[in-house]
């Protein structure tokens, strides 16, 4: 099929790309020439793993194409797929600006292109609109009457959410657990069920249904694991209260089937370019129809408040312990919000290094990939150091923010021997108690009874 991706993105670049992977002509359009560039020599504007050698494999071979030329891209194409960012506003409402602009550019390059065809039966055959940007519900009809005030000639409509994982996006597209459709007719969906079938080989659904509900499908996924997250937040901050360990207490929960295990793993809270918005796009859409999401409200808070608790932790230690943070050189591991990618959008590691430099600390950031994006972010508040142990070098504490894999069995004995005081803030609990009192250091985590050193423990007020 001609597919036409509309936004060089996150979710346009890896779903075009594998696309064109099975066999499809794909179009990547992008407004920005700097970035198709970039793509065209086969550099992605972001890491993913894996996705810099698809894209230039599926260059090569002529299946995959990038261009700013907005009109041929859509006159050409059988598919085309919206996938424009829809950022949060103050309000917490998606701005869909750039969703409406692109409806009217495809109205008038429909207009004057090629007509779309029907089968017998009225159902489109030709020229059919995707939405997969994430959206309010709604937006498929808004869409098409924007394309409609610049077009009367015929086009299908479509809504297809993605549910793509940063770090696992091209396996997770690849062998996807279900694919989610919505359409208005029997031909939209007929067609776009053929696209994805090589996809779902090895038996999960492909769920045709209308376009609201494919729209609320994406919301309703995304509240549903950012609840699982802030709730197993909470039940941290009380056990760490009531001196029990959220580690035994996730072992017990999660061995009942009904409850699972996935996304209840106590830390920092969520982050990225989905949980957050998405939340806040629920409660938006709630205020809206008059139908208030409280426990919305209350995930989304719960999330805020887990950052707040953890920096207090590093504030009351070092008022305790060294008179506080000013002039304190902290290390910080781990930028990106998760690990696998270089996101730090809405990462737990900004709030934290902003909040060490506004009571006077100093910040030495690592991260595997996203020094650039720090950098991007950040600027010179923050020392960025290329190994992670050399960002331990006189460190007064080390704060693990991401739980990447060369975190996690590192050299203690080498960790001490560079920082001035061995205290380390766990905000992942990657690290066993029994571990960090063997070496000798003074242990933070989340859920978990804090690791002292002798003189604290005989002298808390110090």
């Amino acid at each position: 099929m001609r597919i036409t991706m509309v936004g060089t993105g996150y979710v346009g670049l890896v779903t075009g790309t594998c696309l064109a992977n099975t066999g499809n002509d794909v179009t990547c359009l992008d407004i920005d020439e700097g970035k198709i560039k970039s793509l065209e020599q086969g550099r992605p504007p972001f890491y993913e793993p894996g996705l810099d050698d698809l894209i230039r494999r599926n260059t090569k071979s002529g299946r995959l194409h990038f261009t700013t030329d907005a009109t041929s891209a859509y006159q050409r194409a059988e598919l085309i797929f919206v996938c424009v960012g829809t950022p949060s506003g103050a309000d917490g409402q998606a701005d869909l600006s750039q969703v409406v602009e692109v409806a009217r550019d495809i109205g008038r390059a429909i207009e004057d292109g090629v007509e779309s065809e029907r089968d017998e039966a009225g159902d489109h055959l030709g020229r059919i609109i995707i939405i997969k940007s994430t959206v309010p519900v709604g937006t498929g009809s808004l869409v098409k009457s924007t394309i409609a005030t610049e077009t009367g000639k015929p086009f299908g409509m479509a809504s297809n959410p993605e549910f793509l994982k940063e770090g696992a996006a091209i396996d997770d597209f690849n062998r996807p657990d279900r694919v989610v459709i919505g359409v208005e007719d029997r031909g939209t969906g007929e067609r776009l069920r053929e696209l994805y079938e090589p996809f779902v080989r090895q038996g999960n659904p492909i769920f045709l249904m209308d376009i609201r509900s494919a729209e609320m499908v994406k919301y309703a996924s995304n509240a549903m694991l950012a609840t699982k997250i802030s709730f197993v937040n909470e039940i941290a901050a009380l056990c760490e209260s009531m001196g029990a360990d959220i580690d035994e207490v996730r072992r017990g929960m999660c061995a009942d089937k009904r409850i699972g295990n996935q996304f209840l793993y106590p830390g920092l809270g969520y982050g990225g370019s989905c949980f957050p918005k998405d939340v806040q796009a629920c409660m938006a859409m709630g205020d809206q129809s008059e139908t208030p999401m409280r426990l919305m409200s209350a995930v989304h808070e719960v999330n805020r408040r887990q950052r707040v608790a953890f920096i207090s932790k590093i504030e009351t230690h070092f008022s305790r312990v060294l008179h506080g943070l000013n002039d304190k050189l902290v290390t910080v591991w781990g930028v990106a919000f998760k690990p696998g990618t270089d996101d730090i959008r809405e990462a737990p590691s900004l709030s934290i290094m902003q909040a060490l430099l506004d009571r006077g600390a100093r910040v030495v950031a690592h991260d595997p990939v996203a020094m650039d994006t720090c950098r991007a972010v950040m600027g010179n508040r923050v020392d960025y150091a290329d190994d992670p142990l050399r960002a331990l070098d006189g460190a007064d504490a080390l704060v693990v923010c991401t739980d990447w894999d060369e975190f996690k069995f590192p050299d203690f004995d080498e960790i001490k021997r560079r920082m001035k005081t061995p205290v380390i803030f766990d905000g992942r609990n990657l690290y066993r108690r029994r571990t960090m009192k063997e070496y000798g250091f003074t242990y933070y985590c989340v859920g978990r009874s804090p690791v002292l050193s002798a003189e604290e423990v005989l002298d808390p007020r110090r």
